[in-house]
């Protein structure tokens, strides 16, 4: 329920509409016009003007099939130029475009926030596949980029490490170990594969992009049908993703060994 408090200090139509816009972000999936209304108790008529007007300026994105409302291309926008990732997703999208052609398979970039990896773009082959999130859900420990983030982003950042810390204690003792040994297998060999981490019969295989001072910048991420997503960098499919995200890295300066 939105707060309706009132203060000569504050724009009150702001206010709700940031309300709104932080409603359908902490979801993880697109919602209704119905949920929206009951989640911020605001009048039919009032929402559909916060909801078209947030829909015109592209903050938000109506879905014209069925209704709902996700996320908007300028608020991801925005995200980036906060994050100082413009550059870094201008760079990668076309091969985002080229990955998902190729394997016809969702493929996805995911960047750091303090809050753990998000979801600032996704390109999908197969627009009737449920992969569990949209752009801006952040991902979990468990999922392929999760891992990705926990085997090469620096944990002296306090942040970092209270991300994984927090992930972690959802796990038991066994559990724990058996991810800290796949991570640093991951470490290793630069990929990571997640079976079935949000949904049923859907699986991801992860790549990091690193810079020249071995700094990960994303992780690039293939998600589709189990039976479809390589599980090693063997297969064909592994492979061809490897070597695309090599060239991505390289262009931020990365150099393998």
């Amino acid at each position: 329920m939105i707060k309706n408090e009132k203060s000569t200090n504050v724009i009150q139509s702001l206010q709700v509409g940031l309300n709104i816009i932080d409603i359908v972000a902490t979801k993880n999936r697109p919602l209704k016009f119905t949920e929206i209304q009951e989640l911020t108790g605001i009048t039919k008529s009032n929402l559909y003007k916060y909801l078209n007007t947030l829909t015109m300026l592209d903050v938000l994105y109506r879905d014209k099939k069925d209704g709902t409302y996700s996320l908007g291309g300028k608020f991801i926008e925005y995200c980036a130029a906060a994050l100082g990732d413009r550059n870094v997703i201008g760079k990668i999208t076309p091969y985002l475009r080229e990955i998902s052609a190729s394997t016809s398979q969702t493929a996805l970039l995911a960047v750091w926030t303090h809050g753990g990896p998000v979801i600032v773009d996704i390109y999908s082959a197969n627009y009737g596949l449920n992969i569990g999130a949209q752009v801006g859900t952040r991902l979990p420990l468990l999922s392929a980029t999760g891992k990705v983030f926990a085997a090469f982003k620096d944990e002296r950042d306090p942040q970092v490490k209270e991300w994984k810390q927090s992930e972690l204690r959802k796990l038991t003792d066994e559990r724990r170990k058996q991810l800290e040994e796949e991570i640093e297998g991951i470490r290793q060999r630069f990929f990571s594969y997640a079976l079935e981490p949000l949904v049923k019969h859907v699986s991801s295989f992860s790549v990091p992009v690193l810079d020249f001072q071995r700094d990960l910048v994303a992780a690039v991420t293939v998600v589709g049908f189990t039976e479809r997503i390589p599980k090693t960098a063997d297969e064909q499919a592994g492979k061809y993703i490897m070597d695309c995200v090599a060239e991505i890295s390289k262009s931020f300066g990365f150099l393998a060994d």
